[in-house]
């Protein structure tokens, strides 16, 4: 498979290309891989995904992994938020809560596939947002 090809940190489609990628990755599911790494590419997924759109309409974004507050600053500058991507705000304590050995619940497989499928709809709607022609294919 040919990797998609590279555009400046600047372009959005560079971005959602990106989120495409660790969308691939979380839903690879390899043997002895734990289910927290697959969530965090699917935070990771969502994050670059919206954080593309940000940059498409030329809006400058704190660096954080909140994606409810990624959301709302898009929302503040006008930009439709469907109500199906509000659900993004699970996907935040993949980030980094979930990315080292700790005290915390391994994830279940049913917040496994949720984070996925939450994942999956932010960059479709990345990719909608930009014309559906925003990242490489």
């Amino acid at each position: 498979m040919t990797p998609p090809e590279r555009h400046p940190s600047t372009d959005p489609r560079e971005w959602l290309n990106r989120a495409r990628s660790n969308l691939a990755q979380a839903g690879s599911r390899l043997p002895g891989v734990y289910l927290e790494d697959l969530c965090f590419d699917a935070q990771q997924a969502a994050e670059k995904a919206i954080k593309g759109v940000l940059i498409s309409r030329n809006i400058e974004f704190p660096y954080v992994h909140d994606l409810a507050r990624l959301l709302l600053i898009l929302e503040s500058h006008g930009e439709r938020i469907p109500a199906d991507l509000r659900r993004a705000g699970r996907l935040t304590p993949y980030a980094v809560a979930t990315r080292y050995p700790g005290p915390g619940v391994p994830v279940s497989e049913a917040q496994y596939l949720e984070a996925l499928e939450i994942a999956e709809t932010i960059v479709d709607w990345a990719e909608e947002s930009l014309g559906g022609t925003g990242a490489d294919r």
